[in-house]
């Protein structure tokens, strides 16, 4: 059976053929980190939401008019990857370009699921057309099921989200973190992510120093997030001349990712969306990483109290010792 559908994006199909294949660009309606070698027998990865990712080979590409690739689920195989097949035509028309979809070989009940996927995200294409990103992607707030690996991807959504609106003059700002700036504050979390994608065997692509911060995070992090999901959380990893249990140091990923989020914000004056199970989850985390023996050797100040009425993401930042705004 098959899914087809088809959409007016406002924007001429040079432009709506990147939204499409362009990492950077996928990530503003579709996805929450994107691989893709964008060439016959070439291989992409996309996180579409936390916990879900497709993966597949691309079968033809003619840029500005069609792409075809072949679609699958990693992990449940619902359909495997490779088991069916994703064909984008584009088509100029009055007011912009015409996008259809078909979606082959999927049973009823896959077509079915499907729909309902394709509706979603090809409403938010257009809208990314229309306004330049859809914004934050309400399926990928809240995880069907949070573990250290699908909070992480959804943090990183949270994170991306703050470091898309940032500015050049954004970069010199202070953070609540005394030591740095904006651009400071990014290094370092590189570098975290660097680490801790290391300690999975993850093999980091060099930093485009060049690319807009986003860019720059989410290039780090799709490659960490994509080793930790070879690799999984059991045993432990190295950590430093010591071992860390896996499931601790991925936990810290979702801690880097969304503590660092409010850091930038806080900084620049914008606003953190991060709903409240993943606040809460990750509250949990910190709480196991941050122990009061690890307090002071990990750089963290005591506690902040908020009482317990204040939401999940005041009392994670009060007990990283930062200073919540509603506190």
């Amino acid at each position: 059976m098959a899914f087809k559908k088809s959409v007016v994006v406002p924007l001429e199909p040079a432009d709506t053929f990147a939204l499409i294949t362009e990492p950077h660009r996928l990530r503003r309606w579709m996805t929450v980190a994107a691989r893709i070698d964008l060439r016959a027998g070439g291989e992409y990865r996309w996180t579409v939401t936390p916990g879900h990712t497709s993966a597949g080979t691309i079968v033809e590409v003619d840029p500005g008019r069609r792409v075809v690739f072949t679609w699958g689920w990693e992990g449940d195989g619902d359909p495997d990857p490779g088991a069916s097949t994703v064909t984008v035509t584009l088509t100029p028309v009055d007011g912009g370009t015409e996008v259809q979809l078909v979606h082959d070989g999927l049973t009823d009940e896959q077509a079915t699921r499907h729909a309902e996927g394709w509706n979603h995200f090809l409403d938010r294409l257009v809208s990314a057309g229309q306004q330049g990103d859809a914004g934050p992607d309400e399926w990928a707030a809240v995880p069907g099921n949070l573990d250290e690996l699908s909070s992480a991807e959804a943090t990183l959504a949270v994170l991306q989200q703050v470091l898309r609106s940032l500015d050049t003059p954004d970069l010199a700002k202070q953070t609540p973190c005394a030591e740095y700036d904006v651009s400071q504050l990014a290094d370092h979390l590189i570098g975290s992510i660097t680490s801790i994608g290391a300690a999975a065997g993850a093999q980091m692509p060099p930093r485009d120093a060049s690319a807009p911060l986003e860019t720059q995070v989410a290039d780090a992090a799709q490659a960490a997030l994509e080793a930790w999901r070879s690799r999984g959380v059991q045993g432990s990893v190295p950590l430093g001349s010591s071992e860390m249990p896996a499931a601790m140091m991925a936990g810290v990923i979702s801690l880097e990712f969304l503590v660092h989020a409010w850091d930038f914000a806080t900084a620049t004056g914008r606003k953190v969306r991060a709903s409240e199970p993943v606040c809460e989850y990750v509250l949990q985390l910190a709480a196991r990483v941050i122990t009061p023996e690890a307090r002071g050797f990990a750089g963290f100040d005591d506690p902040v109290d908020t009482g317990t009425d204040a939401a999940a993401l005041d009392r994670l930042i009060a007990f990283t010792g930062r200073q919540p705004a509603a506190v």
